[in-house]
């Protein structure tokens, strides 16, 4: 963080397409015994820019459910859909810099260009081959604009260190390359998106579910190509299912039931086992939700807190 202490601000940011599982609500209780751990400020986010997917029905389920489990954040929520014009203007800034340039590739061109070789980055991503990087296209309706990431002779490697994973380092070039900012539908990335409200909101430290652990390294590109502040990272356990695959909701991962205290509090120890908060059994017999929050908070404490 560039060697200045700002206060602690942490955040859960969840898609509005379905209730929380068990899987998120362990993320989002991470998040909240970190803030609650530094003395921090936590801040909801409804990450809502792919319109496909999400349901704002669903926004009033998640914060119900973070309410039931005790976890209530410092500010209103913000939505991201409402937040286009704070993306435009980095989209401004990185053109201005000449960090990006227009892409009019359809998923097919690619395809076929890469041809049945095709390499694949983390979670199966085609790496893009670089086609529209020297056309100098002057971008429009159905372009797409990339972020250039190194070139073979010179690749991007990042650095950084997790809180919980330890030293990490990723060649953002050969196992990511050129990735989208803006899409040629016009919505916004999942990586431009979260890098501005991160800075836009003083975000200071991310608290988030090891499957995100692959995104960092094009984070922490993208937060150097516009200035801004490197965070700190802590990626968590994942909660499993029985055939040891992450819960979500595309594989239709049941709602977490936190709807009474019992279950709130069941629910509540279920996270703090797989957050590896190895608490006192009898805790959960005889403590009501807000004497076990207590408790996960000194443990995470002793076992989670920065100097």
């Amino acid at each position: 963080m560039g060697g200045e202490m700002r206060p602690y601000v942490g955040r859960f940011a969840p898609s509005p397409s379905g209730p929380l599982h068990a899987g998120s609500l362990a993320a989002a209780l991470a998040s909240w015994l970190d803030a609650q751990a530094h003395q921090g400020r936590w801040l909801v986010r409804i990450e809502d820019v792919d319109a496909q997917r999400c349901d704002r029905r669903w926004v009033e389920v998640i914060l119900g459910q973070l309410a039931c489990m005790g976890l209530h954040p410092d500010a209103p929520p913000v939505w991201q859909s409402e937040r286009t014009a704070l993306y435009d203007k980095a989209l401004t800034q990185l053109q201005s810099a000449g960090h990006v340039y227009a892409c009019d590739c359809s998923r097919k061109v690619i395809r076929a260009a890469l041809g049945a070789a095709a390499p694949s980055g983390y979670s199966g991503e085609t790496i893009y081959p670089g086609t529209c990087r020297q056309r100098g296209l002057p971008g429009g309706p159905q372009s797409a604009w990339r972020l250039r990431v190194g070139c073979a002779t010179t690749p991007v490697v990042i650095d950084w260190t997790d809180r919980r994973l330890g030293e990490q380092s990723q060649d953002l070039t050969h196992a990511v390359g050129d990735f989208v900012l803006k899409r040629r539908d016009s919505s916004w990335a999942y990586q431009l998106a979260v890098v501005v409200d991160d800075a836009q909101q003083g975000v200071t430290d991310i608290v988030r579910g090891e499957d995100l652990a692959s995104n960092t390294a094009r984070q922490i590109h993208l937060q150097r190509c516009l200035n801004l502040p490197t965070l700190r990272y802590l990626h968590t356990p994942l909660v499993c299912d029985d055939q040891g695959r992450k819960l979500s909701k595309h594989l239709g991962a049941p709602a977490a039931e936190v709807d009474t205290p019992d279950r709130a509090r069941q629910a509540l120890q279920a996270c703090a086992h797989t957050l590896g908060l190895h608490l006192p059994t009898e805790l959960w017999h005889r403590s009501t939700l807000e004497e076990g929050l207590t408790a996960a908070v000194r443990a995470w404490h002793s076992r989670w807190a920065m100097a």
